[in-house]
């Protein structure tokens, strides 16, 4: 009874809580009701917004940044963006806002940058949910987040195609070299064939020229047996002459005896007697002429006057010199002057191989358009050419090698761009024997009398574009100072140079080859940063010189290694290591090398670059570890070494796959037994025809 009594009191209470609130909810009278309207109207018109129950007047800032703009009409915001800086904003602008809760005065709008999505009530007393400071600071503080996160993809982004961009490059970067490097091996092998080619040609013409011999020595001979025989013919034609003579001469005598003792003369063969003058001579006993084959100068032997019209036609010039176009050639004319000539439009002079000791000032005056002089073999002095070529404005190539010069000749043409002087006796260089000379791109000096004592440490500032030098076969004891940027190919064989320091190749960044051989290097005598760090160093020659180990510090860059003729033992652990992109051709032939001296980690850094290798002519007993993990070599060369066997993975790996790269092997004149060679052994090499294994020594 108590709790049906408690439960009707609570319904009683909710009926009247809610007839109350009713109650204050509904308008008093037409006039409430017309105010509320007014009310409504006005914030409609006037457009002041209150967002779930919140008005921002107070919390609203000057910023001149972009806005969402909002109007409160009805029970809706309507938002749009634009830029208003007088206008306030209560928070930064963000994109992704549509709508603010703010209302400025009647008839303008506000802007802000939140926007809520469910509309703004139309009554007050429509029930709504406030919004608090810690809802809105939460708001900021998710956008913010999202912000950030935004600025960390777009950074992850930038940084994604900024490396993509790197790998494309550096990709772009690595095709252009092997792309260059492939040109270069095709230009090399170009000139290969083309020297091939000459070879093969020059030993033609030899194989000709001993034909001809060969020719003219049997005709000669037939000539001289020919003479012989008439000789011989002649010769029996005199005895049997003779022999007749000799038997009608007995015969008269044996009738004048005859006549004495019959006491009458009877003459019955009288006309004996009397054809004494008709009876044959005695033969001439001087042989026969031996005939000789007509040669060039009997074929080329003209009459005088038409000598004298070709010199006419010749422009002047003497005997033994031809001319064509615009060249003029007098080589090994046994000339002892320098031949007046007038010919302006001559570009080329050959005076190579003559007796011209001096060139007068005025000599070139006749032929001012030059571009090639070869004035090599002669006998020109320092004074003999002294201010002779400064007239020649379009000089470009000079040979003066094989001549009796003392000093580079003064007064040269700018426009020189090639400078041969070998083989003279230049004792120095100065600083201005090239001062004027800033195309000059090629200059050789080799078989002089220099030495890193009379080569001036600015003798080659002036010549900027030099780009080739060759000093071989000097007296330099070490690398000349100052050597050009510009320098590309440096050629110093044949001198005493005993060291190479570590300033010697600063300024030479451009520099690809660099040619030691036939010196007296030592391994402990080359600086550890001579050439580590050069970028550009392909190819170095040390051969035939005083090395017992592979160097260290090699350039990284270095491609081609000539190591030939030395005296080394040892091949260290990770020389190679550190060239990029690594080294493709190894020549360590004539030294000696055996089994000890080459390490597991001998060759490591060359296992995917190595191409040619060659280790002929050492002490080897075994083939060198680490030749069978080369998966891009070529050609192998252990010959003349003493190998006894070849192991199943000694230079081909069974582990590994793909085409075989191994294009020529030899391993001849060795200890090995071609019956215990397992079939597996040369599973890498190109073709069974490639491998060079006869003769081997007997053990």
């Amino acid at each position: 009874m108590r709790w049906r009594s408690t439960l009707a009191s609570l319904w009683l209470l909710m009926v009247l809580t809610t007839l109350d609130a009713h109650d204050r909810n509904r308008p008093r009278n037409q006039d409430d009701i017309r105010q509320r309207k007014r009310k409504r109207a006005r914030h409609g018109k006037q457009g002041r917004c209150v967002y779930q129950g919140l008005t921002m007047f107070d919390q609203a800032v000057w910023s001149p940044k972009p806005c969402v703009t909002c109007l409160c009409t009805g029970s809706r915001v309507v938002c749009e963006e634009i830029t208003c800086p007088t206008l306030p904003c209560h928070l930064p602008f963000t994109p992704a806002r549509k709508c603010c809760p703010i209302c400025m005065e009647p008839g303008k709008t506000t802007s802000s940058d939140y926007m809520g999505d469910s509309p703004v009530p139309n009554d007050p007393s429509e029930s709504f949910n406030p919004l608090t400071q810690e809802g809105i600071q939460r708001i900021l503080w998710r956008e913010e987040e999202e912000r950030h996160k935004e600025e960390l993809l777009r950074r992850k982004d930038g940084t994604r195609r900024k490396r993509r961009k790197e790998r494309k490059e550096k990709a772009e970067i690595q095709r252009k070299l092997v792309e260059d490097r492939r040109r270069e091996e095709e230009e090399a092998l170009r000139l290969e064939v083309e020297r091939e080619d000459e070879k093969w040609r020059r030993q033609m013409e030899e194989q000709e020229q001993r034909r001809r011999k060969e020719e003219e020595r049997s005709t000669q001979e037939d000539f001289e047996r020919q003479a012989r025989e008439n000789e011989m013919r002649v010769e029996e034609e005199r005895r049997r002459q003779e022999e007749i003579l000799g038997k009608n001469v007995m015969a008269l005598e044996e009738e004048e005896e005859e006549r004495v003792e019959g006491e009458e003369v009877v003459w019955l063969r009288g006309d004996v007697f009397q054809m004494t003058g008709n009876v044959p001579e005695k033969p001439d006993l001087l042989p026969v002429p031996i005939p000789r084959p007509a040669t060039k100068e009997d074929e080329l032997e003209e009459p005088q006057d038409k000598k004298e019209v070709l010199l006419h036609n010749r422009a002047g010039l003497p005997p033994g010199c031809d001319i064509s176009d615009v060249t003029v050639a007098c080589e090994n004319a046994q000339l002892n002057y320098f031949p007046p000539l007038a010919i302006p439009k001559l570009k080329s002079l050959n005076l190579e191989g003559n007796n011209i000791s001096s060139i007068p000032a005025e000599a070139f005056n006749g032929i001012p358009n030059l571009e090639w002089i070869n004035l090599k073999k002669n006998k020109l002095t320092s004074t003999g050419i002294a201010k002779t070529f400064g007239g020649l404005k379009m000089l470009r190539r000079l040979y003066l090698d094989g001549n009796l010069l003392e000093t580079v000749p003064s007064d040269l043409p700018s426009t020189l761009q090639e400078l041969k002087i070998s083989e003279n006796r230049i004792r120095g260089i100065n600083k201005s024997s090239f001062q004027d000379l800033k195309s000059l791109m090629i200059l050789e000096l080799e078989g002089n009398l220099l030495s890193e004592g009379n080569i001036d440490p600015m003798a080659f500032t002036h010549v900027t574009q030099l780009s080739y030098l060759r000093l071989g076969r000097n007296h330099l004891r070490t690398v000349p100072q100052g050597l050009p940027s510009t320098l590309l190919e440096l050629y110093l064989e044949n001198n005493l140079i005993e060291e190479i320091s570590e300033t010697v190749f600063n300024q030479t960044d451009s520099l690809n080859v660099v040619s030691l051989r036939h010196n007296r290097l030592d391994e402990t005598r080359i600086a550890p940063m001579a050439w580590i760090n050069h970028r550009n160093l392909e190819s170095v020659d040390l051969s035939h010189n005083d090395l017992h180990l592979v160097p260290s510090f090699l350039p990284r860059s270095l491609v081609h290694l000539v190591l030939v003729g030395n005296n080394i033992e040892r091949i260290p652990s990770y020389v190679f290591a550190h060239m990029e992109p690594g080294l493709e051709y190894l020549y360590l032939s004539y030294n000696k090398l055996d089994g000890e001296g080459i390490e597991p980690e001998s060759f490591f850094g060359t296992y995917h670059s190595m191409i040619e290798l060659c280790m002929d002519h050492n002490h080897l007993v075994t083939v060198p570890s680490g030749i069978n993990e080369m998966t891009n070599l070529h050609f192998l060369r252990l010959n003349n070494n003493m190998i006894r066997s070849i192991p199943d993975d000694g230079i081909c790996n069974p582990d590994q796959s793909g085409d075989s790269t191994l294009v020529t092997l030899q391993i001849e004149n060795n200890y090995i037994d071609p019956e215990k060679i397992s079939p597996t052994s040369f599973s890498c090499v190109h073709s069974p025809s490639s491998v060079v294994l006869n003769p081997q020594r007997s053990k």
